[in-house]
């Protein structure tokens, strides 16, 4: 099975709709394949957005392949970009702006609603759950005009949809939006501490994507330090993890045989997670970072290594085929200069 990382999705109301992660990030959508979950909740939305023949072919197949919709396309991209974006100063990755991406989301959300009615019924993040994620975190941009541009198109549709609460947030929002710096690429942490003295064992480990929340930790491999410490009473487990980009519940898991024979709560520092815990029994341990859903499989060096050569590629694209978080990105960058 393709790992989610590699196959940006849309889940509207009774299916899928799934789209191949090179495509989107080259720029170039291909086919899109709508899978049916639901063909009784589908119906409504399915001939309309793939017409009849098409429609009638997914029914009795489960699924159809077909011309990507341009606005379904846009919108996997963001939502998988709020996801998977391997921000990484290490790898030249900047991260992105959670708030001007969950802003454009919204307006894409919009522009879906308005392909095909219903079909995001079942979608887990509606515009204005998305303009409420963006609204706490919206500040002076480089892309300050491109804000007030997508603010105004929402509060003309939260209009339409008698929300007058969120048209007047996002008209004031749309007023407010001023251009100005705003600090994207966090530093990467400062080298491990030096080993001291008494260490038994030591190692690197690199994250699983799929075990940590988006936009924490440099997506670089080998990130991770651990150290056995020689105690009196028991050997302390010492854990640091490098290039933090914001807070989070975070636990480092010591395994020997596959079993977990210690848990590490790993706590922000100056650019960095760490902990220590007690270690009892053999030294010879693997070591995880985070948790994930039993169903979620995890990412590999591999899968990691092809998504940010794909997102890498990204720079020879122009503006118009890039998100509005990485032409702020940009944008600043060359404020800089």
């Amino acid at each position: 099975m393709t790992h989610p990382v590699h196959t940006p999705v849309v889940a509207a109301d009774g299916g899928l709709v799934r789209f191949a992660l090179a495509d989107l990030l080259a720029g170039v959508p291909g086919p899109m394949r709508v899978e049916l979950t639901d063909a009784a909740a589908a119906e409504p939305w399915l001939t309309r957005l793939v017409g009849t023949e098409h429609a009638l072919e997914a029914l009795a197949a489960g699924h159809v392949d077909v011309p990507a919709r341009p606005e379904l396309a846009v919108l996997a991209l963001l939502l998988w970009a709020r996801r998977w974006w391997p921000a990484s100063p290490v790898l030249g990755v900047p991260p992105l702006d959670p708030a001007l991406l969950d802003l454009e989301a919204a307006v894409a959300t919009v522009a879906v609603e308005n392909v095909a009615e219903g079909l995001l019924d079942g979608f887990e993040a509606t515009p204005a759950e998305l303009f409420d994620a963006a609204v706490e975190g919206i500040a002076a941009t480089a892309v300050a005009d491109e804000v007030r541009g997508l603010c105004l198109r929402l509060s003309a549709w939260f209009d339409d949809q008698d929300d007058v609460v969120r048209a007047e947030a996002a008209a004031a929002l749309a007023a407010a939006a001023s251009p100005g710096q705003r600090a994207y690429a966090l530093a990467a942490g400062a080298e491990p501490a030096a080993s001291a003295a008494g260490i038994v064992a030591e190692g690197r480990a690199s994250v699983d994507w799929a075990r940590v929340p988006p936009g924490i930790l440099d997506a670089a491999e080998n990130t991770v330090t651990w150290r056995i410490v020689a105690a009196p009473a028991a050997a302390r487990l010492e854990v640091e993890v490098a290039g933090a980009f914001a807070d989070a519940d975070l636990t480092a898991f010591a395994t020997r045989d596959g079993e977990v024979v210690a848990e590490v709560p790993l706590h922000l520092g100056a650019g960095r997670f760490a902990g220590a815990a007690e270690l009892t029994g053999s030294v010879h341990i693997g070591l995880i970072v985070g948790v994930t859903a039993e169903e979620v499989i995890g990412t590999t060096p591999a899968d990691r290594a092809e998504v940010v050569s794909l997102v890498l590629a990204r720079e020879a694209l122009p503006p118009e085929a890039r998100t509005l978080a990485e032409r702020a990105v940009a944008a600043s960058a060359e404020e800089e200069f």
